[in-house]
């Protein structure tokens, strides 16, 4: 789970980094985007202090994570801001799905450190899909809604494994 979760704050990390890379300052979502890129590098900071802390290593595909983000976050940058907004809805829904699952599976307690860590960074993940909402992202480019939305399923069942 810490691997996963931990690949996934790092490809989110790197999205914000490209779609700031292209935007700067001069975008009316640049400052939202400055917003939730702090959250994110929050979460990758303490999954990774807690990866550390357990000997949990990180996935094998970090360069990978390191590249599609970054490009994802400029293409999405370059297409736009209701584009990036776009993105942030299509990858936080389903990492509030997935955290959601975490949740579930946490709840009887056997890990009380990472079910918080988890429900803690799940409240972020919701309100920076509702920030996005909010900036015409809901329903914008459904179609790369969708590809993000299983590009994102498939980075979360290759990071189980690799």
């Amino acid at each position: 789970m810490i691997r996963v979760d931990q690949a996934g704050e790092y490809g989110a990390a790197r999205i914000y980094a490209g779609q700031l890379a292209v935007m700067g300052g001069r975008s009316r979502v640049a400052g939202e985007i400055r917003h939730m890129a702090a959250q994110e590098q929050r979460h990758l900071a303490g999954f990774n202090a807690l990866m550390t802390r357990r000997g949990v290593r990180p996935t094998l595909l970090a360069p990978a994570w390191h590249v599609a983000g970054y490009a994802l976050g400029a293409a999405t940058a370059i297409l736009g801001p209701r584009a990036a907004m776009a993105a942030t809805v299509a990858v936080e829904t389903v990492i509030d799905q997935h955290y959601g699952e975490q949740a579930d599976a946490l709840a009887a307690g056997a890990d009380p450190e990472l079910a918080a860590m988890v429900d803690d960074y799940r409240a972020d993940e919701a309100a920076h899909r509702e920030t996005a909402a909010s900036h015409s992202g809901e329903g914008a480019f459904p179609v790369l809604q969708a590809i993000i939305r299983a590009g994102c399923h498939a980075a979360i069942a290759v990071a189980k494994r690799i």
